[in-house]
Formats: structure tokens, sequence, C-alpha cells
């Protein structure tokens, strides 16, 4: 539970960061019109707020299967969370240090200070890199090899297929010979 714990509180510490860059943007001028309209800053906010929203139901997935399969059932969201949340709390933390200018680095919004914080989290209870291998090792158990014969066994042809003359292999990257 700790850890959903943390990841719901970085979500809003990502919420509080998108509205801040908002705001900001909206109170900004830049070549004759408001930054916010300026495409690159629609897009990041865009994506902020899919990114935000997409964390929170992997979150909210990971609580609830905690609750009613265990810890155990639902480690693999857990490590998923444990990844996402710090991640995208960081760019979007990043987007709004970026909009406030050389403000943004500085204590008078608490954007730099978020950032420091939640850096943190992706080294707590073991790094990113450690949970993402742990998310891979059960991607890779879940679609494991199954005994009995091959696509390529039961095609005949070991790998080479053929059409129409042309021969490819795998590592032709699929141009003819």
């Amino acid at each position: 539970p700790g850890r959903i714990h943390h990841c719901m509180r970085t979500i809003g510490v990502a919420e509080e960061a998108l509205e801040k860059m908002c705001r900001r943007l909206q109170e900004r001028e830049a070549f004759g019109k408001p930054v916010y309209k300026h495409s690159v800053w629609e897009e990041r906010v865009a994506r902020a707020r899919i990114d935000i929203d997409m964390t929170r139901l992997l979150c909210l997935k990971a609580a609830d299967m905690m609750d009613k399969v265990g810890n155990k059932a639902a480690k693999q969201e857990i490590a998923m969370i444990k990844v996402q949340a710090p991640t995208m709390a960081l760019r979007i933390i990043d987007d709004a240090i970026q909009a406030h200018g050389g403000g943004g680095v500085s204590e008078d919004y608490g954007l730099a200070r978020s950032y420091a914080n939640q850096r943190t989290l992706r080294l707590a209870d073991g790094p990113d890199e450690v949970h993402a291998r742990s998310i891979a090792h059960m991607e890779f158990a879940k679609h494991a090899p199954q005994p009995g014969p091959t696509a390529n066994a039961l095609r005949g042809d070991h790998g080479r297929a053929t059409t129409d003359g042309a021969r490819f292999s795998s590592g032709d990257m699929g141009v003819a010979r």
C-alpha cells in the first residue's frame, strides 16, 4: 500500500505542476500572442493531462487488485506505477519549470523543490531500472514458449519463407534476394 500511496501523492504533485503551468502560460505573451496558444504548449499541456489520467487509472487498478487478489497478484501493476508515476511527474514539472522561465528554478514557484522531491522517488524502494526489469521478466513469463512445434516447424521452412521465387530470411529485414 505504501507504493500506491506515494504514487497517488505523485499524481497530486503533477496536477499542481500542470495547474501552475497553465496559469503561467495564460499570463505570458510571446510573438504577439498568449504563450498558451503556441502549439508546442498546447501539445505539452494535452500530453500532461493524458499522462496524469493514465497514471491515475493505473494506480487505481493496482489498488483495486491489491484489495481483491492481494499484493502478490498485483506485483506487476505495483511495479508499473512505481516506474510510471515519478517519470510522468518529473516530465510535467520540467515542462512547468520551462513555462516559468528562470523563475521556474527559483524558490518562488516551488517547482524546483517539487522536482527534487519527485526525483528521489525514482530511487526509493529500488531504482526504476530494477522495477522495469521485474516488469519485463513477468511479461516474458506470461508469454513463454510452450512445448510443441514452432510456427516455422509447422510451416516446414525452418525460418525461411518463399514467395514468388523471392527468398527471405529473418536477417534480410524483408529485402528480397
